[in-house]
């Protein structure tokens, strides 16, 4: 489903050329829900923008399904996310003279999708993810997690096979975030979606199968959470950044 391959991605900031992500590979076969993890500055946003086709890498390859995501030139870029990719972003980035429906249905129209498919859709989405009574309400009267729900279901509105999720949790309280996460989950398991998540929070990576831990733009190791709860996946993640320190 995703292969990365020795991917890199330099900036030149204030004349310093900084070096984002450095030589990363990974590889998820099956759709799941999967976390990078990492500190701010590791880089782990920067390679969800990459898997996303929100920014191109500096070398190495990208791949989703079929996709060649490095070759992309920015036409074919747009149709790729609009068509195969859902993003979610910490700010909930919806209109706020949009209602929960029509905020949902907003990509749908731009890209002139029949009205009678997409309101189809949109009662799914509100209905799946317990929105259906918010559905004619504005951003400003939800909630923060309603809010991101409402930003899920309009990146689930094309039912994308990739769902990137960037610190999703970010501006919510801990009983909001630790509904959003399983939410993450249940979406990964009942649509056989690929849900990648990037999350410094052990307690969020805690609900994915697997987490690759990213540091100084490398991924520096990989855990499975099979028999490992937060707090064991917190003491995995220390040494391997121990590790990679010493």
């Amino acid at each position: 489903m995703i292969r990365c391959v020795g991917v890199s991605k330099t900036y030149t900031i204030g004349g310093r050329r900084v070096e984002a992500l450095r030589s990363v590979s990974l590889s998820l076969e099956n759709p799941g829900f999967y976390a990078i993890m990492g500190q701010s500055g590791s880089g782990k946003s920067t390679l969800l923008h990459l898997l996303g086709a929100l920014d191109r890498p500096s070398g190495g390859e990208i791949y989703v399904g079929d996709v060649a995501v490095h070759e992309l030139d920015e036409r074919r870029a747009t149709t790729f996310r609009r068509n195969r990719i859902g993003i979610v972003f910490q700010q909930f980035n919806l209109l706020p003279t949009l209602t929960a429906r029509e905020n949902i249905e907003l990509p749908g129209l731009l890209a002139g999708t029949d009205r009678k498919v997409l309101t189809a859709r949109s009662e799914e989405l509100l209905e799946r993810l317990g929105l259906s009574d918010r559905a004619d309400h504005r951003p400003e009267a939800l909630s923060g997690g309603e809010q991101q729900r409402v930003a899920i279901a309009r990146a689930l509105l094309f039912r994308p096979e990739l769902l990137l999720a960037d610190e999703p949790t970010g501006n919510l309280d801990s009983a909001s975030s630790e509904k959003l996460w399983t939410l993450l989950e249940e979406i990964a398991d009942e649509q056989e979606t690929t849900v990648v998540m990037v999350t410094h929070e052990p307690a969020a990576a805690a609900h994915c199968e697997r987490v690759f831990v990213i540091r100084d733009g490398r991924v520096i190791g990989e855990i499975d959470l099979e028999d490992i709860d937060a707090g064991g996946l917190a003491s995995r993640y220390q040494e391997l950044v121990g590790t990679a320190l010493a």
